[in-house]
């Protein structure tokens, strides 16, 4: 038997169109990062490949299977030791529906529910099931464990969490809200509370190709953006994010199908929707920078959502001790958060510009000492987190 400090835990997570792994040696109790690697651009022309801190350009990958192979080779050679000590592998679900809210180990009847769920999160649960298989086959004597984004959710006080709609509807067909992003929102927590013993009242906001919000009590959350599907809640890359239901219904009404719909709702949607440009937060900045009229309406309406979710979740939680930012957009875009701390100068935020400017993928603060609101940038790490639920 392996001696436990030995141990190796396999961390996946798996986006749209993307893959990213973490492998961590288990040294008693503490989590050690041994290699890391991300795949970016599955399924299109050109993938770009990242493995500790070296990136290059693989050409294109075709879909997710063959992205896991691709990673674990590079991460876990076959013929190396470093395979024979995987003792655990954890992937990241994005929507474990009503039955699924805590880590549970991959068997078969396991696998028959999930796949029974790939609709519910039709951009995520299909490939994330795709690299489960892949990963069941390259290491069949390994135990895989699936651990879910709703997971954070599950326990959402019923008036945040159930719709208003008929009884039949909400208990016969399990339409409620659900939540994403958990592991995501729990980091933040995590994080948030670390820097400060006096955050009781703490608004995490994810913001990403995926957006969404949480406000949290205690380090317990009490609302959140997404609901029954990643669709509601704040605009997004490529979702529309809150939507009146009478636009679906004109829609069908119409003679849409719901393959169309459920198509431009997923794909063609949110700030690529908007701009009629790009889902690039990065590019919609530099095209709104060049009087583009499509780029500045999409960036006024994704800032305009937010600062009406933080506003309610302020009022939720009787006032605000800190915002807590993560996500490739938070971590990444000063701009934006020097317009989302600006709109909230009536909350009592005071940006440090200096600070906001330096924060690019690292942690820190971007409040002045004069904030009656701290704010802070965190980077989100999900694979520690999906680690942690397998050890």
């Amino acid at each position: 038997m392996q001696d436990a400090r030995s141990r190796l835990l396999l961390a996946l997570n798996v986006g749209s169109s993307s893959l990213r792994a973490k492998l961590y040696a288990l040294e008693e109790s503490t989590l050690r990062l041994e290699s890391s690697a991300r795949l970016d651009g599955v399924g299109r022309k050109e993938s770009r490949l990242r493995v500790d801190d070296v990136g290059f350009s693989v050409g294109a990958v075709a879909d997710h299977a063959r992205a896991a192979d691709m990673l674990l080779e590079r991460l876990l050679p076959g013929s190396s030791a470093a395979a024979s000590r995987l003792a655990a592998i954890g992937h990241r679900i994005v929507h474990g529906g009503a039955q699924f809210t805590t880590t549970t180990r991959v068997t078969t009847d396991v696998w028959r529910k999930l796949d029974a769920l790939r609709e519910l999160a039709p951009l995520h649960n299909p490939p994330a099931l795709t690299v489960v298989r892949a990963t069941a086959a390259r290491y069949p004597r390994v135990p895989l464990y699936a651990v879910f984004d709703t997971a954070f959710f599950a326990d959402l006080p019923a008036h945040a969490r159930e719709y208003a709609l008929p009884a039949e509807w909400r208990f016969g067909r399990g339409l409620r809200r659900f939540g994403f992003h958990g592991l995501a929102h729990e980091h933040l927590v995590r994080e948030a509370r670390r820097l400060g013993d006096k955050r009781r009242r703490l608004i995490t906001l994810q913001l990403g190709n995926g957006c969404s919000a949480a406000a949290v009590l205690d380090g317990k959350p009490v609302d959140t953006s997404m609901g029954f599907s990643p669709l509601e809640g704040l605009i997004m890359a490529t979702r529309p994010g809150d939507v009146d239901a009478g636009v679906l219904l004109e829609l069908a009404r119409r003679g849409e199908s719901w393959s169309t719909i459920a198509h431009m709702l997923q794909r063609e949607s949110g700030l690529k929707g908007l701009s009629g440009a790009s889902a690039d937060v990065r590019e919609l900045l530099e095209l709104e920078a060049h009087g583009h009229e499509g780029a500045i309406l999409a960036m006024a309406a994704f800032h305009h959502r937010i600062l009406k979710y933080v506003g309610a979740y302020a009022a939720v939680l009787g006032g605000v001790d800190a915002i807590a930012i993560g996500g490739g957009v938070g971590e990444n875009a000063p701009v934006v958060r020097a317009r989302l701390c600006k709109g909230l100068e009536w909350l009592g935020v005071r940006l440090d510009p200096a600070a906001n400017a330096d924060a690019v993928g690292v942690a820190a603060r971007i409040t002045g000492t004069s904030s009656a609101v701290a704010v802070d940038v965190v980077p989100v790490d999900e694979e520690y987190l999906i680690a942690e639920r397998v050890r």
